[in-house]
């Protein structure tokens, strides 16, 4: 079979940071750039005793964003702990959101190249705490924390797996970007990591409705790399599936360079 038989099914999870002066549980500035943690306090290096408290326009914001991309509100809401361990994330998990996001339930409507319009549903969007960094040594002689992006608030916009190509993801994306703006909640800077996304990718045979398995890449932080990602891995699983062999769900490493992906687990 011809790659013209199959579809192509993309979801996104966008993360966009907030344009608030604090963090999101404390008072540390979020202001990009500065000397490698100097923008940061007990709450934020998770230091015993410390106690987070809920930056409330942070709330304000998502809420904003949910209305703007025709989310219902929710009007009871929680936080919760999400668990894995990285160097860059001192508490050893993420404070998120799950089963109660703040929104949910929303569209958006992306042009097509036909001039049509499309609805891409939002499943939720929901508020979280963004990790720190790692400064890699050049010289491979090791890592170096800087804790200033810790704390930083995010919304994480979840969408149901509605799109059928990289330029109907890069619409989505662009959408997102110029309502988020125009709503001044962030400045969506995608060179400093201010609107980034996970891209989840699978593909079935036309006519079928059964979802294949998806495979993930983490962190795309411009359009052209999601295209060419989008693009890439799609083509990757058709062939996997053609020549008999089957699809692992899994996360990939985007390499703009080589314009490949590459395993997490290799």
């Amino acid at each position: 079979m011809a790659k013209e038989d199959y579809e192509v099914i993309i979801g996104l999870e966008v993360h966009c940071e907030l344009s608030t002066k604090t963090k999101i549980f404390c008072s540390c500035s979020t202001e990009f750039g500065g000397e490698p943690n100097s923008h940061c306090c007990p709450v934020c290096m998770a230091l015993p005793g410390s106690l987070p408290v809920l930056n409330e326009k942070v709330v304000e914001y998502a809420v904003k964003a949910g209305l703007a991309t025709n989310c219902e509100i929710t009007k009871v809401s929680k936080n919760d702990r999400k668990n894995y361990f990285y160097p860059d994330l001192p508490k050893a998990y993420q404070i998120s959101q799950f089963d109660l996001p703040l929104c949910h339930d929303g569209k958006v409507n992306i042009e097509l190249e036909n001039g049509e319009s499309k609805e891409i549903r939002i499943e939720r969007i929901h508020i979280e705490e963004d990790s720190g960094k790692l400064n890699h040594d050049e010289f491979g002689r090791g890592s170096f924390v800087d804790l200033n992006r810790a704390g930083v608030p995010l919304i994480e916009v979840v969408s149901r797996p509605d799109m059928r190509s990289a330029e109907e993801a890069e619409n989505y994306m662009r959408k997102l970007k110029s309502i988020f703006e125009y709503i001044e909640i962030s400045d969506c800077k995608m060179q400093e990591g201010s609107l980034r996304a996970d891209v989840n990718v699978s593909v079935r045979k036309k006519g079928a409705e059964k979802l294949g398995t998806r495979t993930e890449m983490k962190n795309m932080s411009s359009f052209r790399s999601i295209v060419r990602a989008i693009k890439y891995e799609s083509e990757r699983q058709i062939e996997v599936i053609e020549n008999g062999g089957t699809i692992s769900q899994e996360t990939l490493r985007w390499d703009d360079v080589s314009r490949k992906n590459f395993s997490n687990e290799r």
